[in-house]
C-alpha cells in the first residue's frame, strides 16, 4: 500500500505515519511543500526506531507523483465525502491520499476525483480525526480487506 500525505504540517503526525508504514510495509508520499524539516526532532523522535525501515518518497506536486504512477488507484480521504472507507474494495498497492492538517485535500482535487473519494465516520459536531489515527484507520481496512498478507 502506498500511504500519500499531501503538504503535512506537522512533523510528530508524519513521523507516527511513518512508523505505521513501517511497520506494515507500506510506502509513504511526502507532497512538496513541507510544514516542517524532514531533519526535524519531532519527526524522527516519532519514527526513530524504524526510519531505516521506511520506503520514503518525496515529490514535488501531486501531479508528478499522479505521473509517477499512471495506473495506480487512488482513494482520496476527506470529511466531504458520501463513501464511508469500508465501502470500498482496496487493491494490492493502492494509494491513500491524505490532505494537510489543517485544510484537508484541495477543493479541484477532491471534485476531479468525487468517485473516489471516501471517508471515516464521525460524529458531526466535531471537525476530523488526528491525521495520523485517520491513516492508521484507513490503511489497517485496506490490509485487513487483503488478508494482512506477510504480517505476523
Amino acid at each position: 500500500m502506498h500511504i500519500v500525505l499531501v503538504e503535512p504540517e506537522i512533523p510528530a503526525n508524519t513521523g507516527n505515519i511513518s512508523r505505521t508504514c513501517a511497520v506494515t510495509g507500506s510506502s509513504l508520499h511526502l507532497v512538496k511543500p513541507l510544514g516542517f524539516s524532514t531533519d526535524d526532532k519531532h519527526l524522527k523522535r516519532a519514527g526513530l526506531d524504524y526510519w531505516h525501515k521506511l520506503d520514503l518518497h518525496y515529490h514535488d506536486s501531486f501531479s508528478e507523483l499522479q505521473q509517477k504512477y499512471p495506473h495506480g488507484g487512488f482513494w482520496y480521504l476527506t470529511t466531504k465525502a458520501a463513501k464511508w472507507y469500508t465501502e470500498v474494495e482496496y487493491q494490492p498497492g493502492d494509494f491513500l491520499v491524505f490532505g494537510k492538517e489543517t485544510a484537508g485535500l484541495p477543493s479541484e482535487l477532491l471534485e476531479a476525483n468525487g468517485e473516489r473519494c471516501i471517508r471515516i465516520p464521525m460524529l458531526s459536531d466535531i471537525r476530523s480525526l488526528n491525521l495520523s489515527n485517520a491513516v492508521a484507520i484507513v490503511l489497517y481496512e485496506a490490509l485487513r480487506q487483503q488478508g494482512f498478507k506477510n504480517m505476523k
